[in-house]
């Protein structure tokens, strides 16, 4: 079998409480060969997953169960191969947090028309079903190109 090119994903929005720790579990789920973790460019330091987020993924079949949040460092971004984040605000973050990964940032939704991923955080239940309705298709996207 043929190596793959990326080894580790790094999932960042701006808290880790909402979408990246969904984007991070819906990837583990389709790619586990390959290390998939999540952070935030202002992470809430071991909070846990949003009550919404996990209660719309827990809906899908997906636990979010033990995710704790963090905030992304330099040597957080160094560790992946492959950085997705949420917003295209997002990529002038980590770029200022770690210039040097700047070529390997991309968006989540790059397969989805390099659609933003808008964040549901306070949101309605509605919101947070239509971000993990987006998260799942581009997450899907992501595996075929990355297995």
């Amino acid at each position: 079998m043929a190596k793959l090119m990326f080894q580790s994903v790094l999932v960042v929005c701006t808290g880790n409480i909402c979408r990246s720790p969904v984007g991070e579990r819906l990837l583990r789920k389709l790619l586990p060969e390959i290390r998939v973790d999540s952070a935030g460019t202002y992470g809430l330091t071991d909070h846990p997953a949003d009550v919404v987020a996990a209660e719309v993924a827990a809906n899908h079949g997906l636990s979010l169960d033990g995710h704790r949040g963090r905030k992304l460092t330099p040597a957080i971004a160094r560790d992946y191969d492959l950085i997705l984040v949420m917003e295209a605000s997002h990529i002038e973050e980590v770029t200022k947090i770690a210039p040097e990964v700047r070529g390997k940032v991309m968006l989540y939704g790059q397969w989805l028309g390099k659609k933003e991923i808008p964040d549901p955080y306070k949101k309605s239940h509605d919101a947070h079903e239509h971000v993990y309705g987006l998260l799942e298709n581009a997450s899907q996207e992501w595996a075929q190109r990355l297995s």
